[in-house]
């Protein structure tokens, strides 16, 4: 997991308790650069996948079996301007009935159970 140095919670004792032990078994980068962190990403040859509630795609009818990156955004606000345009794609959760959006922590595992179904599940 990657998180920007400014505007981000770090791993606090809060955090760690929340996470139930994923604490431990995920590793967690800060970077002072997030747009630059993510352009070095796509010139490893990494796909940025980004969230975004406006998006036309949807993360079910994109392919995320290769190697990708998922961006997600803040609450309430999503992804800055900058972090959008750096995406190589924007794709949104089909939302249903009264509900518009999810918190990132919801939108999050909802995102990596699709990219486990897609690589393990699809074959």
């Amino acid at each position: 997991m990657i998180i920007p140095k400014d505007r981000a919670v770090g791993m606090n004792a809060t955090v760690r308790k929340v996470a139930s032990g994923g604490a431990e078994n995920v590793p967690l980068i800060t970077v002072t650069n997030l747009a630059r962190t993510l352009r070095s990403l796509q010139e490893q040859g990494i796909w940025l996948v980004g969230l975004a509630g406006e998006a036309q795609a949807t993360l079910y009818a994109t392919d995320l079996t290769g190697p990708m990156a998922l961006v997600m955004g803040a609450e309430e606000k999503g992804l800055r301007r900058l972090t959008r345009d750096t995406c190589d794609q924007l794709v949104k959760i089909p939302m249903l009935g009264q509900v518009e959006s999810l918190n990132v922590s919801a939108a999050s595992s909802v995102c990596l159970f699709e990219v486990l179904r897609q690589r393990q599940f699809s074959k």
